[in-house]
Order: structure tokens, then C-alpha cells, then sequence
């Protein structure tokens, strides 16, 4: 059950529910992508530069001896076992950053009620912004050239003597918007 749901009061209905846009798990999916496209261009240029390189630094990057009917493929398995490391941990930068997208995504609520407007974020550590919708001073939507295109955008909601909350993209922004409008007049 969600957060939101679990917190309503007896009187209270909930107007709107807003969702990560689609773009966001591209987002995530693409660190991945690019952890394996740097580990593997690491380990493609040390294999690249070994023809280049003097015998005595030749030595200490490979982990077996140089042969000359050795393939560019041969030459990365021969490669050092700390280039590899390194080239495993960039990789594995990228899927960390991937899963800490993801946590972020399944662990966020964003919602409107007929009488305020909750952003929780968080699965252990909870943090739970709340702000009364007639307290709800401006409302800013900003949206990039690829937001506008793909309709996904950030909200920015001004309270009065409250602050403000920062959204995270979200799929439909005006629509989020509405619903706000549409709690302030009930």
C-alpha cells in the first residue's frame, strides 16, 4: 500500500498521482550502457597502445608474454589483472548508479488530495514533504527542449511561509499542475 494512501485523513480524496516518466528508466539503463562502453574502450586502448610501448612497459601491463601471432581480443585477455579491475569497477560504477536510479524511482510518492500536495522519497530513511494546497503559492514547470518533445518536465511548488518542493522529472507536468488547480478549487 502506498504511503499516500495510508496517510489520508477519513475526508480526504486523492485527485492525482504522478509518475516518473519513461525516460527516466532510459536514463537509468543508459549508465549501465556507458559503464560498459568505457571499461571495454579502456581495456581496447591498453590492448591498442601494447604494439606501441617499449619491452619493459610492455612487461608490466601484460600478465603473459607477448606473441606476435597474437590477436587484438588475445592481447585484452593477456592484460594485467588491475587494468581489468579497473575496467570491472568503472562498469560496476554504472550499474550502481542504475540501481540507485531505480530504488529512487520505486521508493518515490508524489500525489495531490483535495487538501495538500505529499512528495515522499525514500525506502529506509523516509522524507516526507507536505504542503496545504490554498498554502501553495506558484506553481513553476521547467522543461527541457526533450521534455517539451517526450512531455516529461520538473515542478518547482512555492509555499507560502513553507518553502518549496523540488520534483524530480515527471511524466506530464501541466497535468500535475491541473490537478493542483483543481484541489485549490474544491
Amino acid at each position: 500500500m502506498l504511503y499516500v494512501q495510508q496517510s489520508l485523513a477519513p475526508d480526504e480524496q486523492l485527485i492525482y498521482i504522478a509518475k516518473f516518466h519513461w525516460f527516466y528508466d532510459v536514463q537509468a539503463v543508459m549508465n549501465i550502457v556507458w559503464g560498459a562502453f568505457f571499461a571495454v574502450i579502456l581495456m581496447i586502448s591498453f590492448a591498442a597502445l601494447v604494439p606501441y610501448l617499449p619491452d619493459g612497459f610492455v612487461d608490466k601491463i601484460l600478465s603473459a608474454p607477448l606473441s606476435i601471432a597474437d590477436t587484438p581480443l588475445k592481447i585484452m585477455m593477456k592484460l594485467h589483472p588491475g587494468i581489468k579491475l579497473f575496467a570491472l569497477l568503472i562498469f560496476l560504477m554504472g550499474v550502481f548508479k542504475f540501481a540507485q536510479m531505480l530504488v529512487i524511482k520505486v521508493t518515490t510518492e508524489i500525489a495531490v488530495t483535495n487538501t495538500r500536495l505529499i512528495y515522499k522519497r525514500g525506502l529506509v530513511a523516509r522524507s516526507v514533504g507536505e504542503m496545504n494546497v490554498d498554502r501553495i503559492e506558484s506553481i513553476s514547470v521547467h522543461q527541457s527542449f526533450w521534455g517539451r518533445i517526450f512531455n516529461f518536465g520538473q515542478l518547482m511548488v512555492r509555499g507560502m511561509g513553507v518553502g518549496e518542493l523540488i520534483m524530480p522529472n515527471l511524466a506530464d507536468p501541466i497535468r500535475f499542475r491541473r490537478a493542483i488547480e483543481k484541489a485549490r478549487q474544491i
